[in-house]
């Protein structure tokens, strides 16, 4: 008892100092992994000289050893160079899908929440039909519609989260409209516009980052599991779920599903790491 009632006045000290518990360590790593996928993205070349297009037939399917770290596809392809490459097609398409769902979805939540009346109903009801259809069977039938591309499935990824961020920003708009500041701006003369983007816009946004940061992961996932069954970019393609689509058909070279799949596991856990740390934060 002596050693926990010790404890106690020296964390609330820590509290009322404002001194901030430490950046766990799944949290550091988590971050260390996307900024390497990140890194990929933006200079594949610093990382890795082989060309992920071009193979040596004479090394096809090798296992993974000195020559070839991750090993070689059925084309004598370096697959660690094809991973890398593909880290770019993955992440943009991921950021371009994020940024569809926050965008619309924002200006959806915002005006649905702040004016209210008819408005509020309608989208709302529109919201609710989104809600209602399975996010990867619409991600599907949009991009059966729009065409075979990565950015097709892109833009079908970022119509399928729209809902959810809707939902979500209209949430946190009836919150703070509701908040006494906001009745303050409003009583000295404010008007509607200056209130929206002064006060409530700049405050309801805030759980849309750690929301927007889960979405990127959710987003390589269902990207990958689109280019998997063939909807992304034709090969000579390196799209994450291209290259485990491809290994499958080759059992007795398990490096080609293995790797892949491990890239893309690490890194969407690693992102949804981060955002449980940062709506934990916030």
């Amino acid at each position: 008892m002596t050693a926990v009632s010790a404890l106690v006045p020296r964390f609330s000290i820590a509290r009322v100092r404002g001194i901030r518990p430490r950046v766990p360590v799944s949290v550091v790593v988590s971050f260390l992994v996307v900024a390497v996928v990140l890194g990929w993205s933006l200079a594949p070349t610093l990382f890795t000289s082989q060309n992920p297009a071009l193979g040596v037939p004479a090394d096809k399917l090798q296992a993974p050893g000195a020559a070839h770290p991750l090993g070689t596809d059925h084309l004598g392809r370096d697959l660690f160079a094809r991973i890398v490459f593909g880290a770019q097609s993955s992440v943009t398409s991921a950021l371009v899908a994020v940024a569809i769902g926050v965008i619309v979805g924002g200006v959806i939540g915002l005006l649905a929440g702040f004016l209210g009346s008819w408005i509020d109903v309608v989208l709302a009801r529109f919201v609710d039909v989104l809600l209602a259809i399975p996010a990867f069977l619409l991600a599907v039938v949009i991009v059966s519609s729009l065409g075979f591309q990565t950015i097709n499935a892109a833009i079908a990824t970022g119509v399928s989260a729209v809902a959810v961020f809707a939902r979500v920003m209209r949430a946190e708009v009836l919150r703070v409209r509701s908040a006494v500041f906001v009745e303050a701006a409003r009583l000295q003369g404010g008007s509607r516009l200056h209130v929206l983007f002064r006060h409530v816009l700049p405050n309801a946004s805030r759980s849309l980052v750690p929301l927007a940061v889960l979405q990127f992961g959710l987003s390589i996932l269902v990207i990958a599991g689109l280019a998997f069954l063939g909807y992304g970019d034709p090969p000579p393609a390196s799209d994450w779920g291209l290259l485990i689509s491809a290994g499958k058909d080759y059992p007795r070279a398990p490096w080609l599903v293995l790797w892949p799949a491990l890239v893309t596991v690490a890194t969407v856990l690693s992102i949804n790491r981060i955002s449980r740390w940062l709506r934990r934060t916030s």
